[in-house]
């Protein structure tokens, strides 16, 4: 019986490598060996440190998830890898998949979506985080000659000053407090600015750092009648906000955004896999580069993950290689 190797939290802080069989390929199934994945920092950290609030569990299961928060789980949903059996015209082609941290697996061929020929495989790995930051513009709906601040210089905070700096006439600012990232914003094409300098009167601020200090610098930089987006996620903490003062004269909204569904508006013409397949084709954008921070060996996740949890600043996308 044909084995893969798989990484599991088996407890919260602690994790490790096992060895697991793979099941038969049936006729509508890919078999897949994996080439590279990546951590999503954030989330990842919440789900290892045991931090998945308990009325949470079902909603963040992973599509390919095992076991069951907070541990022993198997989870993760970045994976490039190339499909080694499966039906005609997927045989051989390099897929993205929102499969857990795995060196081979088999999967239903519907989950999988083709990466372009013009997108390199390891920069593919960004899919998962560019498909949130798409969603993210789409729940902010920018209009042309905006002024839009994205609060938070990790992956999606960068990926989506990224694509709302595309939009004609837009100004975009990415505010973080790390002064490094300063360096990663201009070869984005952005504006950088730390909070205490951030430009106020904006129409859009969109927080993604993960903290509720971001989330008030966003009610304080909008102008009249501005829209806060709230795309971070919290866990278990509660945010403490600043709701006094001129917020309700300013007439202001906060609204959320998360991947798990399609703004509604939007939902007739776009399913998640025609967005996916979106995020898959905007990665053929060399600036994206930037965000790659760290690469690591598949086999050392279990030792790296406890840094990686406690975000350590600088680091930004951590690219994960699988033995060939």
């Amino acid at each position: 019986m044909r084995s893969a190797r798989s990484y599991w939290i088996s407890a919260p802080g602690r994790s490790e490598i096992r060895e697991e069989p793979l099941p038969d390929v049936g006729p509508g199934d890919v078999s897949v060996k994996a080439l590279y994945g990546a951590l999503s920092r954030g989330t990842e950290a919440l789900v290892f440190e045991g931090r998945v609030p308990e009325s949470e569990y079902q909603r963040m299961r992973a599509p390919f998830q095992e076991g069951a928060f907070p541990g022993p789980v198997k989870y993760g949903y970045i994976s490039v890898g190339r499909v080694v059996a499966g039906p005609d015209g997927l045989e051989g082609r390099t897929v993205f998949c929102l499969y857990p941290h795995q060196t081979d697996y088999v999967a239903p061929a519907s989950a999988v979506q083709i990466v372009p020929d013009d997108v390199p495989p390891e920069r593919a790995v960004l899919a998962a985080n560019m498909e949130t930051a798409v969603n993210i513009l789409w729940d902010a709906a920018p209009m042309l000659g905006d002024a839009i601040s994205v609060i938070g210089a990790g992956v999606v905070g960068c990926l989506t000053a990224r694509l709302a700096a595309q939009i004609p006439g837009c100004d975009v600012e990415l505010v973080d407090i790390d002064p490094s990232k300063a360096d990663i914003a201009a070869r984005l094409g952005v504006r950088f600015s730390d909070p205490q300098t951030a430009a106020d009167e904006r129409r859009i601020a969109i927080n993604t750092s993960g903290v509720d200090s971001g989330l008030n610098l966003a009610l304080q930089l909008v102008g009249f009648e501005g829209k806060i987006v709230e795309a971070s996620w919290f866990g278990e903490r509660r945010a403490q906000l600043d709701l006094g003062g001129a917020f309700h004269a300013r007439r202001l909204t906060i609204i959320s955004s998360q991947v798990g569904s399609v703004p509604s508006p939007l939902r007739s013409v776009h399913a998640h896999a025609d967005r996916l397949k979106l995020a898959l084709s905007l990665l053929t954008d060399d600036a994206v580069e930037a965000l790659f921070t760290h690469e690591i060996s598949f086999d050392d996740l279990p030792q790296i993950m406890p840094r990686i949890a406690a975000a350590p600043a600088g680091v930004g996308c951590v690219r994960i290689s699988y033995p060939q």
